[in-house]
């Protein structure tokens, strides 16, 4: 496999930092902005890798952090590595497992030297450390590594605040130094939770570390959206513009427009399919809920030009029946249906950006103050 990771940034919209980039890691590319669906444990919930990649995406986010406690390193390198286990043959970025110190803090707690966690399989004890972290990274064969950091719940507590940054800086270091593959990219994560001076200050630290990339976390953690709003944008001015800009955890269609428009590159999200399971399902004038009564006897497909399985082949009236008997195709339709309403979203903002028609596209997209 070819060796680097490589952002070229090939158009740039007039009036906003939108930008669209081939982003190169090994011998794999995407085009950004780029939306990642989430398959924590090496599975998009309920879609086979094929139809992942049908509804037009390119990359996926798993969780190494739960891939470690189970099927486990040795049996995902023994087995060919993690495109080869889950026959994916895009793009992979996993996350380092800083994000369930905030998703599983009652097991989970926080040491100087790294992570403990009680293992919620089998109650044993798991230390992860900078290092573990990133080995895990690069033993089941990931093409971008997040480097591991403290990703506190939203606080005004600057304390609590200050630590994390204390450590993700601490920790990234180490990360660094850990690396080993030269052919795996490695982000590093900027915390600072609502303060921006401590956000610059993670800036800083971390840019000066120099990673293949970099990602705000700490946000989508239960703060105000306004602040969420405030401190992405200031940071998008502050992060190189030779590098990808990552911005975790973010999903609703109205948000990613926003943060497009700053900048912002890469996005993950659960949303698409945890909503489909729900019968929560998106479309262009925005989110329905196929579990309403109106839906009952209603003829049309869920979007009337999308061209995934769900709409080509059903009524918002079959799909309806089926999410009230609690059939298993229902929540399988309903997440495809989202990924590709947000494989559709993305090619949109490209495209928008390529034509500088991307501001009067994210002004019309959705009438929502933010």
């Amino acid at each position: 496999m070819a060796m680097g990771c490589e952002l070229r940034i090939t158009n740039k919209d007039r009036n906003t930092k939108a930008r669209v980039g081939i982003l190169k890691v090994g011998e794999r590319q995407i085009e950004t902005p780029a939306f990642m669906p989430v398959g924590t444990q090496a599975s998009v919930k309920g879609q086979m890798p094929s139809e992942v990649m049908s509804s037009g995406h390119k990359v996926i986010c798993l969780n190494s952090y739960h891939l470690l406690l189970r099927p486990g390193i040795d049996i995902i390198r023994n087995l060919g590595g993690l495109h080869k286990f889950m026959s994916w043959d895009h793009l992979i970025l996993t996350d380092s497992g800083g994000f369930q110190v905030y998703s599983m803090a009652p097991i989970s707690s926080i040491k100087d030297d790294g992570i403990s966690f009680t293992s919620h399989i089998d109650g044993a004890r798991i230390d992860l450390t900078p290092e573990l972290s990133v080995r895990t990274q690069e033993e089941i064969g990931t093409d971008i590594a997040m480097a591991l950091d403290v990703c506190p719940t939203y606080t005004i507590d600057r304390t609590e605040i200050e630590r994390s940054v204390d450590l993700t800086s601490r920790w990234a270091e180490r990360c660094k130094m850990a690396k080993g593959k030269n052919e795996m990219a490695l982000f590093g994560i900027i915390q600072g939770g609502v303060f921006m001076d401590l956000r610059r200050q993670s800036v800083r630290v971390i840019t000066n570390i120099g990673f293949d990339g970099y990602a705000v976390g700490g946000l989508s953690v239960g703060e105000p959206r306004r602040a969420r709003l405030e401190i992405a944008g200031g940071l998008s001015y502050l992060l190189p513009d030779d590098k990808i800009r990552y911005i975790m955890g973010v999903g609703f269609p109205e948000e990613i427009v926003r943060f497009v428009s700053m900048g912002y590159d890469l996005f993950d999200c659960v949303l698409p399919t945890r909503c489909g399971r729900n019968g929560l399902v998106f479309t262009k004038s925005g989110l329905i809920n196929l579990r309403r009564p109106e839906y009952r006897s209603d003829t049309r497909p869920i979007e009337d030009d999308c061209p995934c399985p769900a709409c080509q082949n059903f009524t918002r009236a079959y799909l309806s029946h089926l999410f009230r008997s609690k059939e298993m195709l229902a929540p399988r339709l309903a997440s495809l249906h989202n990924l590709y309403h947000y494989g559709w979203l993305f090619d949109r903002i490209r495209e928008s950006i390529r034509a500088k028609t991307f501001e009067s596209f994210s002004e019309k997209f959705y009438d929502i103050d933010l």
